[in-house]
């Protein structure tokens, strides 16, 4: 997959994002660590869209500011640094998945990876069809080829697992797991299903109406709500 990157800290300090007089995003702040998985948790209207998109450049800040190494961010240094996926697209819809995961491949100057990143998401049963005839789940593995390919520090997955299976699960939390592991790029991935996100995340960050509810690892936020060997879900209900 992706060449090994150089380790930088991601830092969100007090991020806060209005839609007219809704506040959707209110003194946001976290860290990412360079090989670390990190998954955004909530219920929906929670803010997590929201924020990978002002994580991504593509929503300007109302307040608050991104650091990598110490250094803000702007959002042209932003859209640079993070690759961001967003959830329930179809690039080149009326074409093959072949085309587009190799027109993605070309333009991310990662020709090189792709024989590996289609056995390791067993892609076999996705490039010969059109991207509009894909399943859910197809689309999402196609998808996720893609991000693998991109050669940024940050990744940041919107709903990767919305629409697998148990076993395409499994195998897509192996994958970023082993991915982050191994080429040191840090994961934001938005996630659904608290299974899912106990599964895949070193640590969690706790989104609850615009502001973090929590953050830290499963562990750690038992501690804090005080259920020792509760489930990620009522540790969220707790505390938020």
């Amino acid at each position: 997959m992706a060449a090994r990157l150089p380790a930088r800290m991601l830092e969100v300090r007090g991020l806060a994002k209005r839609f007219g007089g809704l506040m959707v995003l209110e003194g946001v702040t976290f860290d990412v660590a360079p090989g670390e998985v990190l998954g955004l948790i909530g219920p929906n209207g929670a803010g997590k869209t929201t924020l990978l998109e002002c994580l991504a450049g593509l929503l300007p800040l109302d307040a608050g500011e991104v650091l990598m190494d110490g250094r803000t961010l702007s959002p042209r240094s932003l859209r640079a640094a993070l690759f961001y996926l967003p959830d329930g697209i179809s690039p080149w819809a009326e074409h093959r998945a072949s085309f587009v995961l190799d027109t993605m491949a070309e333009l991310l100057g990662a020709r090189d990876a792709l024989p590996l990143v289609r056995r390791t998401l067993t892609l076999g049963d996705v490039l010969g069809g059109r991207v509009a005839s894909l399943s859910k789940g197809q689309r999402k593995r196609l998808l996720l080829a893609i991000a693998l390919l991109a050669p940024r520090p940050y990744l940041l997955l919107d709903e990767p697992f919305d629409g697998l299976d148990l076993s395409q699960t499994r195998t897509v939390t192996r994958v970023l797991r082993q991915h982050a592991k191994e080429t040191g790029r840090a994961l934001v991935v938005s996630i659904h299903q608290l299974v899912d996100a106990s599964r895949v995340s070193d640590r969690l960050l706790l989104l609850s109406g615009g502001r973090v509810a929590g953050q830290g690892t499963l562990e750690a936020l038992r501690e804090r709500a005080d259920l020792p060997g509760a489930s990620l879900e009522e540790v969220f209900l707790a505390l938020s």
